[in-house]
């Protein structure tokens, strides 16, 4: 069967994700992943889905070595993996400055050695069950566990856009996480993965190459299209991250006039200056005849886990998702 992943990233409520995720397992999915920022609490989440089901392996896409301390990670994963009986992929990622300050009031630095140390700390606190550390970004004097964890290992996969935490990936994670990716993406990520793992004795094909894809089906194209252009104008005008990525993905013309529209404070025009071209270059949009071709197209451009992410906010959020669920189902 092919290798398919579910992520929520917002929009529906605690009990309507964990059917979701129910029901990506019933359809052969293989992982289902829950993003934070302000959808809810991963953790808390994710062992409501461990409870609820028995296969499907359940991973954070991403949590924020930032907003959370490293042991407080650590304890919660633990937590997870216990319940679900060692189904728990950690995914790690730096989050963004315009979140990470303005939002949580938490200082934003540094992201890629933070995100070195935290993996480190969370490492050795579930293999040792106590660490001390002084790292660049962090220092911990002493941290013990009051409980065993069910494994000392899982596996941690890191969110990565751009070459420098690519390389890193290839270093330290077993995974990678991407997000909107185009066709191309995966071929480039490779090589950079190559990179940091050949510098840290490895072998690049053990890690594996994943991709959040925004997904929205429908019976007809163009209202597939339409559905998801309101959140590529956040992405591409918010996060000045994510507008480099499309800029670098082949639409630097459009990510210019998103963000400009969204810096003045007009979303609506943002919305309007996304074209349709960008949400088919990043995504898996159309009938769902379209989108399972689509998901193909991408394991063969080298995204080894293709991980769709349904549009599910508003006041029919749940039954998109359940519909993307299904059309698209291994």
């Amino acid at each position: 069967m092919a290798r398919l992943g579910l992520a929520i990233s917002g929009g529906l409520s605690p009990t309507e994700i964990v059917e979701c995720v129910q029901l990506a397992e019933d359809l052969g999915y293989e992982s289902a992943w829950v993003a934070e920022g302000h959808g809810g609490d991963q953790f808390a989440i994710l062992a409501a889905c461990a409870v609820a089901t028995t296969r499907i392996l359940l991973g954070t896409s991403i949590s924020s070595v930032f907003v959370r301390s490293a042991p407080t990670i650590a304890m919660a994963a633990a937590t997870v993996d216990h319940l679900s009986n060692q189904r728990f992929i950690l995914g790690l990622g730096s989050s963004h400055r315009v979140q990470v300050g303005p939002e949580h009031g938490l200082p934003y630095s540094k992201p890629i050695q933070r995100v070195r140390d935290s993996v480190q700390i969370i490492r050795t606190l579930l293999r040792d069950g106590v660490v001390s550390y002084k790292g660049e970004t962090i220092t911990i004097a002493r941290f013990d566990l009051w409980f065993t964890p069910i494994r000392p290992e899982m596996p941690i996969y890191l969110s990565a856009l751009f070459p420098k935490m690519l390389e890193v990936c290839g270093e330290i994670a077993q995974g990678v996480l991407l997000t909107r990716s185009t066709l191309d993406t995966g071929r480039k990520a490779a090589e950079s993965i190559a990179i940091g793992a050949h510098r840290a004795g490895r072998r690049s094909e053990e890690i594996d190459l994943a991709s959040l894809l925004p997904c929205s089906v429908a019976t007809h194209r163009q209202d597939a299209f339409d559905a998801l252009r309101p959140g590529v104008a956040l992405y591409a005008g918010f996060f000045p991250r994510y507008n480099r990525l499309m800029a670098e993905s082949g639409f630097p013309e459009a990510a210019q006039a998103i963000r400009a529209a969204w810096e003045r404070g007009d979303h609506e025009a943002a919305t309007h200056a996304v074209p349709d071209a960008l949400i088919d270059a990043t995504g898996v949009v159309g009938t769902p005849a379209e989108c399972r071709a689509r998901l193909e197209a991408y394991r063969r451009s080298g995204i080894a886990l293709p991980i769709i992410s349904p549009f599910s906010r508003g006041p029919h959020g749940k039954q998109r998702a359940l519909e993307a669920i299904r059309a698209c189902a291994p």
